[in-house]
């Protein structure tokens, strides 16, 4: 009998389902686009309710598509969208507000409150995390202190926080569970990476009642049923990890040292450290990876805030290309980018620089300069910020007696255009490796549900079902590859000079 497995991939800008056979294959998926809505300069929430309509409806079409029901999925996997911040009311189910989204910045003040308070190195040691409004505690805060009535009700036991795997979990079981994973809880702000357990001194800290919190359980675990009628049967969901720790676990990165990027709306980097927590000392963050037992599994991780997104901006906002499909072409009509460099700092530059500040820039504009040149320099960008994140990765790495990465797995939607794969390796100086099976967010969610239902037995089965499709390897010799990352780091510099 053939083994399915149902995974749920919720993010930024779309909600996504899609099946997979019991050996990682792609069966059918269905997609649905995300409103943003964009409420002030800075400010990026979405509807909770249009997170769980999409997300629902994608899982009824991609089942109609594989020709399944309830009864041949084997166990459901969700990944999500982290740091995205929901807050409803425990007994309608009803959101107290919009979803505060991971890009959001709101709660800066908030941050600049807790550094002052000297409240760094704690949130570091216990958190792995360094300050920021990326993290959900935060903006729980925010929702807590500027929604009417909330914080009342939350001390009054009423209103339930959870990141977006939390919220589809409530939905998809009635409201019977109320639960996250370590990886998700580990991107709050609140939650004690060593203990696996949310952490009192932080919870006090942001002023944050405990009663609001969901159950942190491992990766791979009881998440709860979904109800009979939503999806025509019952069906185990079993796994649970953040959108970065599911791809790396998808990745079949299980071991330190093994590092994967993640091409989307943001570029994520994780190296996995095993069983060490490391903290950085080049500006990166410890998290938790996705844990399949009980036993924290760690990765350093960097995030490049807009990564896809300054495709979507060419498209959007100066009309350069009509759908992002046509952003290779455009950009290789060009040999290079003609000493044009852009900082794509819409919402400020995250790792390793984390300056909120920070603003868009483009530099080295001639009367030769024409949008082809701008639409290059902006996919560049998207290597640039990456090959930062790399190399301040193996400084950690080589700093702690380990060994630099020797090669990057790669995945999400960018990862598909040649060019951009091809500069990343060029500046990286080691194979970038694109495996037969893209969509590692939801495989990696798919793995971990089907390792709680036993389809799977150990890590070391999925490690022989990775398959690469394309290596890329470096052609550009190392001293033309530190002049152009020089330049690049001279346009940061420009970025955020004040």
């Amino acid at each position: 009998m053939t083994t399915y497995l149902l995974a749920l991939d919720q993010g930024t800008s779309s909600s996504r389902s899609i099946v997979f056979d019991a050996q990682g294959r792609l069966v059918a998926s269905a997609q649905q686009e995300l409103p943003q809505i964009y409420p002030r300069p800075g400010w990026v929430e979405h509807d909770p309710q249009e997170i769980w309509r999409t997300q629902l409806a994608t899982a009824r079409e991609a089942l109609t598509k594989a020709g399944l029901t309830a009864r041949d999925i084997r166990a459901v996997g969700i990944t999500n969208q982290r740091e995205t911040t929901v807050v409803w009311n425990r007994r309608t189910g009803a959101p107290i507000h919009h979803a505060i989204v991971w890009q959001d910045r709101r709660a800066e003040p908030i941050c600049a409150a807790l550094r002052e308070a000297g409240m760094a190195d704690t949130i570091q040691q216990k958190t792995g995390l360094l300050i920021d409004a990326y993290f959900s505690g935060s903006k729980l805060q925010w929702l807590l202190d500027q929604v009417p009535g909330a914080r009342a009700a939350a001390e009054a036991g009423e209103l339930a926080f959870g990141t977006v795997d939390s919220w589809l979990i409530w939905q998809l079981t009635a409201g019977r569970r109320h639960v996250t994973d370590v990886s998700n809880a580990s991107r709050t702000m609140l939650f004690n990476v060593h203990t696996n357990q949310w952490d009192r001194e932080l919870l006090a800290a942001l002023n944050i009642p405990s009663s609001l919190l969901p159950e942190v359980l491992p990766s791979a675990a009881d998440f709860g049923k979904t109800t009979a009628e939503l999806l025509g049967g019952e069906i185990a969901i079993g796994g649970v990890a953040g959108d970065q720790q599911a791809a790396l676990f998808g990745q079949a990165c299980f071991t330190a040292g093994m590092a994967k990027n993640t091409y989307g709306t943001g570029c994520f980097m994780l190296m996995h450290t095993g069983g060490k927590f490391q903290t950085s000392t080049n500006g990166l963050l410890t998290t938790s990876a996705a844990q399949p037992t009980a036993s924290p599994r760690f990765a350093l991780e960097g995030s490049v805030f807009v990564g896809g997104a300054v495709v979507q901006w060419l498209r959007d906002g100066l009309r350069a290309i009509e759908h992002s499909g046509q952003v290779q072409q455009l950009a290789e009509s060009v040999p290079d980018s003609g000493g044009v460099m852009m900082v794509p700092a819409f919402t400020g530059l995250g790792a390793p620089y984390w300056q909120p500040e920070a603003r868009g820039t483009i530099t080295g504009l001639t009367r030769g300069t024409t949008i082809a040149h701008i639409a290059r320099a902006a996919l560049e960008s998207i290597a640039y910020q990456s090959a930062a994140l790399l190399l301040a990765m193996s400084r950690d790495a080589v700093a702690s007696g380990g060994t630099p990465v020797s090669e990057l797995r790669v995945d999400g939607g960018a990862c598909v255009n040649n060019l951009l794969m091809q500069f990343q390796a060029d500046l990286l100086g080691i194979p970038v490796v694109r495996p037969a099976c893209v969509e590692t967010t939801a495989l990696g969610a798919a793995y971990l549900a089907g390792l709680s239902a036993g389809v799977y037995q150990s890590t070391e089965e999925l490690s022989a079902l990775w398959k690469a499709e394309r290596r890329f390897m470096p052609t550009l010799d190392k001293a033309r590859a530190d002049e152009l990352m020089q330049r690049w780091e001279l346009a940061v510099r420009q970025t955020t000079a004040q």
